[in-house]
């Protein structure tokens, strides 16, 4: 069979959920049997979002094999099986850099070089890139349409349709249709301005995914239908729920993956969703509940932890809970102390970050967590902070510091890496990727992972000093985890403690709604427990 691809669109303004449609289609498609992948199109001229701050772009999602990516490359792996690579996030920063390269060789012969055809036959060239041992390549263009930006990667997938044929495409639209109280009805206009727009490059769409806090009328859809030029039966809502886990569902309500189908000429086959609609009833319908708070400083912009959410939401999946997450602002804990923000949560996280500011904060939230034996779980910058925690307050090491914060610290128990010394360029050359771990036994992360041989992904500069490794175990500080070559130290925790781990690693970016990562699973679990007791302990004292 032939390789087909679909490509995902967007108009009228972004954050419209473009990511999470594709994801969605994917996981319609794998749930009647079809191999995908998918990719995304940065329109941004950032070679990667690597050096992007979490403000601007969000989480950077990697890869296992290093890449730094956008975070809808988080939503393709959470909602379908696709493994994905550096192959499956193409920016403009790097169509441009590949051109120019190419130019500089003489790779072009002389000739003129010209957005047309050199950028757009690259452009081409990375999605075709990925198509093997796949039957369906879903490809997002990111960006809405009229972005100047994004004209390039439009005119690409234009010019696609010709070169694998139209029986191998399909355009899926997805646009606004917003509600408008005054009126009290729903406007098709902003969708027909936006298809508009595509039919002035010279796609038109196949599809229309419409946006809308509520379901669109018949007589709404068969408007919208005739004035884009499309299927009835191809107006989909895509309405609003209560978690992203319930998007596939309500697109496969509405016919999408029947319509997708049909449209690329797929065989038709059986059908299983039942392990997302267990998700989604478990979201819903929960039987317990516990409140994590996450002590980080990029918490104006939801998705700069958008995978640590999720896994957190999937620790609490895989126990039956709901999970409240309370974003706790470490400058506040600086100003105020962590009592008034952490006294009534049953488990603290501290994830990864980059930079000085809050730091002192998630100290005092870790040390808190540690004394009064609320479970605790730090993510590559978080294990850090437990660490020099622990040694300025059990090891006794005063001014105990990573370098990246303090360069003239007494006790650097965190230091560069030593093949991150002397490196000037910022982007792309940290530890990234994923790399293996041996754990210790008898441990928290053995019995967590129930293996000694791990893998995991990593984004940071830093590393445990291995010159307070001696100071550190002596004074019962676990180390859990190291490199195969016993060279870096990978975890740490405390064994008297209920549950006090942290690891060097991301393991976020593994975690899945059907399959939660085991630290976050046991990390809830522990949570669930510490709650159990903490009321029996109020009780006993009533």
């Amino acid at each position: 069979m032939e390789t087909k691809f679909i490509f995902v669109t967007g108009g009228v303004l972004s954050s419209l959920g473009k990511g999470l449609a594709s994801a969605s289609i994917g996981c319609l498609l794998e749930s009647r049997g079809f191999r995908v992948t998918l990719l995304k199109c940065d329109p941004y001229v950032n070679v990667d979002p690597g050096t992007m701050s979490p403000f601007q772009h969000g989480e950077v999602f990697v890869t296992d094999d290093g890449a730094e990516t956008d975070l809808d490359l988080g939503h393709y792996e959470r909602f379908t099986e696709a493994r994905l690579s550096k192959d499956n996030n193409i920016t403009t920063g790097q169509i441009y850099f590949s051109v120019i390269t190419k130019e500089r060789r003489g790779d072009y012969l002389g000739g003129t070089v010209q957005v047309i055809p050199h950028i757009t036959d690259e452009i081409k060239r990375g999605i075709l890139r990925v198509t093997k041992d796949v039957e369906v390549v879903i490809v997002e263009v990111g960006g809405t349409v009229g972005d100047i930006e994004g004209l390039p990667f439009l005119e690409a997938i234009r010019q696609l349709k010709a070169d694998v044929g139209r029986e191998n495409t399909l355009y899926v639209h997805l646009s606004l249709v917003p509600f408008i109280p005054a009126a009290g009805e729903l406007k098709s206009k902003p969708t027909q301005h936006s298809v508009k727009e595509l039919l002035e490059i010279g796609i038109q769409p196949d599809v229309l995914l419409c946006r809308a806090d509520r379901d669109l009328p018949k007589d709404l859809k068969k408007k919208i239908a005739l004035f884009c030029n499309v299927s009835e039966k191809a107006v989909i809502t895509a309405k609003d729920v209560s978690t992203i886990y319930e998007v596939p569902l309500v697109l496969h309500r509405e016919g999408l993956d029947e319509i997708v189908v049909r449209m690329l000429g797929l065989p038709e086959g059986p059908q299983d969703l039942s392990a997302w609609e267990r998700v989604v009833h478990t979201l819903t319908h929960p039987t317990r509940q516990v409140t994590i708070a996450v002590v980080g400083k990029y918490l104006e912009l939801r998705d700069a932890y958008k995978s640590l959410n999720e896994a957190i939401t999937h620790g609490g999946i895989a126990n039956d809970c709901q999970v409240t997450i309370r974003p706790v602002d470490a400058e506040k804990i600086e100003r105020d102390g962590p009592k008034d923000h952490l006294h009534d949560v049953t488990g603290v996280l501290v994830p990864g970050g980059f930079g000085t500011r809050g730091i002192e904060g998630k100290i005092a939230a870790i040390n808190y967590a540690r004394e009064e034996l609320v479970p605790f779980f730090g993510i590559c910058l978080g294990m850090q902070c437990a660490v020099i925690e622990f040694a300025r307050h059990v090891c006794g090491l005063s001014g105990a510091n990573s370098r990246e914060f303090d360069p003239h610290t007494p006790h650097p128990v965190i230091d560069l890496l030593p093949d991150q010394r002397g490196i000037t360029n910022l982007g792309g050359t940290m530890r990234l990727g994923a790399y293996p771990c041996r754990l210790v036994k008898p441990s928290k992360a053995s019995e967590a992972y129930d293996s000694q041989e791990i893998s995991e992904r990593h984004r940071h500069r830093y590393e445990v000093n291995n010159e307070y490794r001696e100071v550190l175990e002596r004074h019962g500080l676990l180390l859990s985890g190291f490199s195969p070559d016993g060279s870096l130290v990978e975890m740490v925790e405390l064994p008297y403690h209920p549950w006090f781990v942290g690891g060097q690693f991301h393991p976020e970016f593994k975690s899945r709604p059907r399959r939660s990562h085991p630290l976050f699973r046991e990390f809830i679990r522990a949570a669930l427990a510490y709650q159990e007791t903490a009321g029996r302990e109020r009780r006993a004292s009533a």
